[in-house]
């Protein structure tokens, strides 16, 4: 694949994400905040009048004239009173709507006119306004879309092209992950790096935070002898931590995988696999520290083991623009003669998400 052809198919990518997502964009951009009519009073005795925005994850996000947006506590809140009606979706799946939010002595009251009045523990409350995946109507489509690129002319002749895309479809109950990314560097019309891969995957959800799920990915590299690695098998994933602060998610499971080499013999084996995230936003700003690390060790030869460990930071630009710096381990302890068990690389991207 010519460097002119990846360039090409980038921005066609590019633009047809812009083109999906500048309708929402525009209408975001054109809303206009009501009157801040709202209260709540907290269990240490602080007022606070604004209009609360949203409830989710036992946290309420309120506008204010005075300090701007301001997130609460839900267990810290004693009365709340709301001028506006409001969608809220309760732990059990239960849907209250068009009423305005009341609590009353840390508790949610829910009545219609003329029926007995009924309290709820606040804890109970899922989300404000859940959007129609969350009351189990279709998907909720994100994603990200990043490239780095370097021309150069002059002494030395060098072109290189790094391609990323990752996109993400959550259901109420089940989410799809699709992730690709691809490498090729040229020197002097000398190619030094060509590599690929691409990976799908499906996640049932058993619980709030744990899931079953199953994946299948391809990848290749010409300059580690690997004409294709397939990897499929399941899986068992938890979420052990979900605050913004600190997020870490855990996957294993068993696979099979077969490789097919260029020199090298080919050999198929079952193998152990497992996956790490972790992100923080310990730096504030809206930037993210993450981490993410796969891992695929042979049950037939216990010495083999393949790792791949990505450690970055990404920052927002522009509009949905986005930039991230990122470390990448990739280390092979199987790795056929003349190849280098570890490959580390430094890379710096731009890209877009939604």
């Amino acid at each position: 694949m010519s460097i002119t052809v990846l360039v090409r198919t980038l921005a066609l990518i590019f633009a047809l994400v812009a083109l999906l997502t500048a309708g929402a964009r525009a209408e975001d951009a054109a809303a206009e905040e009501p009157a801040a009519t709202d209260e709540i009073q907290l269990k240490n005795g602080s007022r606070v009048i604004g209009k609360v925005t949203d409830i989710r994850d036992g946290v309420v996000t309120l506008e204010t004239d005075f300090a701007g947006t301001l997130s609460v506590a839900l267990d810290q809140v004693v009365t709340m009173t709301t001028s506006e009606d409001t969608v809220l979706l309760l732990a059990d799946r239960t849907v209250i709507k068009e009423q305005g939010i009341e609590i009353r002595d840390a508790r949610l009251i829910v009545g219609e006119p003329g029926a007995p009045v009924e309290s709820i523990a606040l804890d109970q409350i899922l989300v404000s306004d859940p959007a129609d995946w969350e009351l189990g109507k279709g998907y909720n489509w994100t994603g990200l879309v990043s490239a780095a690129l370097t021309v150069q002319r002059g002494n030395t002749d060098s072109d290189e092209l790094d391609f990323k895309l990752e996109s993400y479809w959550r259901g109420l109950d089940d989410r799809f992950t699709l992730k690709a990314d691809a490498e090729l560097d040229k020197s002097n019309g000398v190619k030094n790096a060509d590599n690929w891969s691409v990976q799908g995957k499906y996640d049932y959800f058993i619980s709030e935070h744990t899931y079953w799920g199953a994946a299948l990915s391809v990848e290749a590299d010409e300059f580690k002898d690997l004409n294709e690695r397939l990897v499929v098998g399941p899986y068992i994933g938890h979420d052990f931590f979900t605050d913004p602060l600190f997020t870490f998610t855990a996957e294993a499971g068993v696979s099979y995988v077969k490789e097919d080499f260029e020199i090298a013999p080919d050999n198929e084996y079952p193998a152990a696999n497992w996956f790490l995230r972790s992100t923080s936003d310990y730096l504030g700003g809206d930037s993210q520290l993450y981490f993410e690390q796969r891992g695929l060790w042979d049950l037939d030869d216990t010495t083999d083991v393949v790792i791949d460990s990505t450690f970055g930071l990404a920052f927002p630009l522009l509009w949905s623009l986005e930039a991230a710096a990122e470390i990448l381990w990739e280390y092979d302890s199987g790795a056929v003669e003349g190849v280098e068990e570890l490959d580390e690389t430094y890379r710096f991207r731009i890209g877009y998400s939604w």
